[in-house]
């Protein structure tokens, strides 16, 4: 005679399982639009930011001469035009109904240089550093790699009046380390400063990958946002 134990299974009823999936489907479509979110906000933020700037750069830059119009000018047109095709891109992944596409065409850290060349023309000197093998990382890390340096120059860029500022990426036995900072500059704007919704999605971003992101005044002056990534993410 056996003796395993009687199981009794009491079947899940039907409209039960209809609302587990309706909330299953609704938490990833919230997912999806405060991912999409962040992604217009970064682009459109960064690349908008430069050309204000160099909008008014170009306007005292009249009596300067042709040359430093001109390259104020080119500043502006590269700005705009790289801001332009991201939001092309991410638009098109809303058109996207399978989603197959949807980080094919993401920066990533070798975004890094063109990232700081278009600070460099912007009025900020911004210099690269980096340590480390390179080698390929998870989509999902290079793109908040980037996505965070951007929305960090950006920030630069808009508030802090600095005239240099400094990108340091290492790479790290199982993650990369991401830093950027400027020194103390002439503040401009601090009433304007907007939501702090910059900073908010770089933490939502970063604590996606399963890293870490710190954000603050330095000690000497300027300001200082460091991400840590680790190499496999957790999604």
């Amino acid at each position: 005679m056996s003796s395993a134990p009687n199981v009794i299974e009491f079947p899940v009823p039907r409209a039960r399982v209809d609302d587990l999936l309706e909330d299953e489907r609704r938490r990833a479509a919230t997912e999806e639009r405060l991912r999409i979110a962040r992604e217009l906000h970064d682009v459109v933020a960064y690349g908008f930011a430069t050309i204000k700037v160099q909008a008014g750069v170009a306007l005292h830059l009249l009596d300067g001469g042709p040359t430093a119009l001109a390259e104020a000018l080119q500043a502006i047109d590269s700005a705009s035009r790289e801001a332009l095709d991201e939001v092309r891109q991410i638009l098109g992944q809303l058109r996207c109904a399978d989603g197959v596409e949807q980080h094919s065409a993401a920066p990533g850290v070798e975004g890094l240089e063109r990232l700081a060349a278009t600070m460099t023309a912007a009025g900020v000197r911004t210099q690269l550093v980096v340590t480390g093998a390179a080698r390929p990382l998870p989509p999902a890390v290079d793109l908040t790699a980037f996505r965070v340096a951007q929305e960090s120059l950006s920030n630069v860029l808009r508030h802090a009046g600095s005239t240099s500022a400094a990108v340091t990426l290492a790479y790290e036995a199982d993650c990369i380390s991401l830093r950027v900072e400027n020194e103390e500059g002439e503040q401009r704007d601090l009433g304007q400063r907007g939501s702090g919704r910059g900073i908010v999605g770089m933490s939502e971003r970063v604590a996606e990958v399963g890293g870490q992101l710190e954000a603050g005044p330095r000690p000497s002056g300027g300001y200082c946002v460091s991400a840590r990534l680790p190499l496999f993410a957790r999604r």
